[in-house]
C-alpha cells in the first residue's frame, strides 16, 4: 500500500473520533492490551510521562519534550489530534515518524488489526509504541486522548502522571460535572508514582488527593509555585503550563536535567517540537492570529488574550463541531467584532447557517461561509493593516489554514 492507501485504510477500519465524534468512542482498554501484547510490550521498553487535562496538555507535553531534548534525551512525543499531517502525532527530537514507518506498521500488523477490530486511535497509539521502542528512546511523553481511565495510552507505567486542569469538554463522555470528568481524568494516576496537578480547583481537588492517598502517590500542585522561566510560546496563559511542564520534569529520579537545560527547552519549544496552532501569529498587517482553543475554559484564557491587542478593528473566523454547549461558548465572544461564520471540513462540523443563527442570541453578527478559507480570505479583504483577524473556535478550523 501506499502512504495515503494506508491512511485511507485506517480511517476506514472503526470510526475515528475526532471526525465522528460519539459513535467512534469505546469505553473499554481490552483491545490496546492485546495490541501490546502482539506487539511484544513496547510501551515497557522505555520510561514515560503520562499528560492528561482538558487545556494545555498538549503545550504542556511540548514543553517538557523541548526541556528533554535539551536535556541531551533522545525523547519521543506522542500527541493528538494532528493539525495537518498524521505523522505530526508521533515524533522524536520534533522529527515525526517517516512515512514508510507507518506502512510498514500496518502492513505487518493489518490481519491482527483487522481481527481485533482495532479503532484509528487504538491503531496509532500503538505504532507510537512500537516506534519509539524500535528506535529506542531514552523517554517519551505520551498525552491522554480522551479522558484518562479508559483511554488507550493509560496502560504505560509513567515516571510521573501529569494533569493539567479540569474543564466540562466532552461531557457526553466523561460526565456532566467537573467531579465527574476529574475522576475520569485521574484515572492516570497510578501506584507509587507522582503526579503532579497543574491548576488547584476548589471544587474538585479533593478528587486527586483521594486517588493520590489510594494509590500511595506523592501529589503536587504546579499552580502554588513560583516560576522564574518563561516561554517562547504566545500567550499569558502558557505560563500555567510552564509551572506544570517544570514541575513535572522535576520528578524525574533518574535523569539529570538542568535549569539551564529547562530555561533554554521552555524558549525552544516550537524549533524543537514544531508546536503550531497555539496563539500562533501568521502574518502582521493586518495581523492574523489562530488558536486551537475550543471549549469554555480554553476559551476564556484566549481571548483574554485578545482582549489585550491593539487594533483599529476585530474580525473573527469561527467553525465549531456539532458537540459543543454553545450556551457557554458565545457568550465569551466580543460583540464589538464583525463575524465569519464557517464550518470546517469534517462530518461532525457543525453548520455555518446555524452557527451564525445561535450567534445572533449573543448579538454575534456576520456572513456565513461554506469553507474555513472562504471566511478567511474575506475577512483579509475587510480588513485594514491595523486590524487583527482571529481564527479559532476548533482545531479544525485552525488546521485548515494552516
Amino acid at each position: 500500500m501506499t502512504y495515503q492507501e494506508t491512511l485511507n485504510w485506517m480511517f476506514a477500519q472503526l470510526p475515528m473520533y475526532q471526525r465522528q465524534g460519539k459513535t467512534a468512542f469505546k469505553k473499554d482498554l481490552t483491545n490496546i492490551v492485546v495490541l501490546s501484547k502482539e506487539l511484544g510490550s513496547p510501551e515497557k521498553k522505555f520510561k514515560t510521562i503520562h499528560v492528561g487535562g482538558t487545556n494545555g496538555k498538549g503545550s504542556t507535553s511540548h514543553m517538557i519534550a523541548s526541556i528533554l531534548q535539551e536535556a541531551g534525551y533522545k525523547v519521543g512525543l506522542y500527541t493528538s489530534p494532528h493539525l495537518k499531517n498524521f505523522t505530526e502525532r508521533i515524533r522524536i527530537n520534533g522529527e515525526e515518524i517517516p512515512r514508510d514507518s507507518v506502512i510498514d506498521f500496518v502492513t505487518e500488523n493489518k490481519r491482527f488489526l483487522e481481527e481485533q477490530k482495532l479503532s484509528f486511535f487504538e491503531m496509532t497509539v500503538g505504532m507510537a509504541f512500537d516506534y519509539f521502542a524500535k528506535e529506542e528512546v531514552d523517554i517519551a511523553i505520551i498525552e491522554v486522548g480522551l479522558g484518562g481511565r479508559l483511554d488507550s495510552t493509560n496502560i504505560i507505567e509513567p515516571e510521573v502522571s501529569v494533569i493539567t486542569n479540569i474543564g466540562l469538554d466532552h461531557t457526553q463522555f466523561l460526565g456532566e460535572t467537573l467531579p465527574e470528568v476529574a475522576f475520569e481524568k485521574a484515572g492516570i494516576i497510578k501506584d507509587k508514582i507522582p503526579v503532579v496537578i497543574g491548576e488547584r480547583q476548589e471544587s474538585i481537588e479533593h478528587v486527586f488527593i483521594n486517588k493520590a492517598l489510594e494509590c500511595n502517590s506523592e501529589i503536587l500542585f504546579a499552580s502554588d509555585e513560583e516560576s522564574k522561566f518563561k516561554t517562547d510560546l504566545l500567550g499569558e496563559y502558557q505560563l500555567k503550563n510552564v509551572k506544570t511542564a517544570v514541575l513535572a520534569v522535576q520528578q524525574l529520579k533518574e535523569f539529570v536535567v538542568s535549569d539551564e537545560a529547562i530555561k533554554k527547552g521552555l524558549l525552544k519549544v516550537v524549533k524543537n517540537t514544531s508546536l503550531k496552532g497555539r496563539w500562533q501569529v501568521l502574518q502582521e498587517k493586518p495581523k492574523i492570529i489562530c488558536d486551537t482553543a475550543h471549549n469554555k475554559e480554553g476559551l476564556i484564557y484566549t481571548l483574554r488574550q485578545l482582549k489585550k491587542e491593539e487594533y483599529g478593528k476585530l474580525h473573527i473566523v469561527l467553525g465549531m463541531v456539532s458537540d459543543k454547549k454553545l450556551n457557554e461558548i458565545l457568550a465569551l465572544f466580543p460583540k464589538k467584532a464583525t463575524y465569519y461564520f464557517c464550518k470546517p471540513n469534517i462530518p461532525r462540523g457543525m453548520s455555518e447557517v446555524f452557527l451564525q443563527e445561535q450567534a445572533r442570541g449573543y448579538n454575534l453578527k456576520g456572513e456565513v461561509f461554506e469553507s474555513v478559507n472562504q471566511a478567511l480570505e474575506k475577512a483579509k479583504t475587510q480588513s485594514e493593516k491595523e486590524d487583527v483577524i482571529y481564527v479559532g473556535g476548533s482545531t479544525f478550523v485552525v488546521a485548515e489554514i494552516l
